[in-house]
């Protein structure tokens, strides 16, 4: 039955779906509603990636459990869960950082 709970959270994988990172401005030559449009496009994204990762939340719990049981296979499949988990966290910082440095980019074209 374990294996067949791991076979299962493995199918639930393929039903979460990796949001696309959105295309951000040059912070040194947008302008202001281009930079506005960034943030949404940003503020979409990061919120399309917590539902990614909170669709992947029960599958990782399901490998680590059956991990905790010894069901074969289990442990390598949590740590590919988790690598994706982690890639998906990795994705969103690197995308607010990116955005972050644009914004600084705009402030230094654009003083006040």
């Amino acid at each position: 039955i374990a294996g067949l709970a791991l076979s299962s959270t493995v199918s639930l994988a393929s039903d979460c779906q990796v949001p696309t990172k959105p295309t951000l401005p040059d912070g040194a030559s947008a302008g202001m509603e281009q930079m506005l449009e960034g943030q949404k496009a940003v503020k979409a994204f990061q919120s399309s990636l917590m539902e990614y990762l909170k669709c992947l939340e029960p599958e990782m719990t399901a490998a680590q459990t059956a991990a905790e049981a010894g069901t074969e296979g289990a442990a390598d499949a949590y740590k590919s869960i988790e690598e994706t988990y982690n890639a998906g966290v990795s994705m969103e910082e690197e995308v607010a950082g990116q955005f972050n440095t644009a914004i600084r980019e705009y402030k230094a074209a654009n003083p006040s």
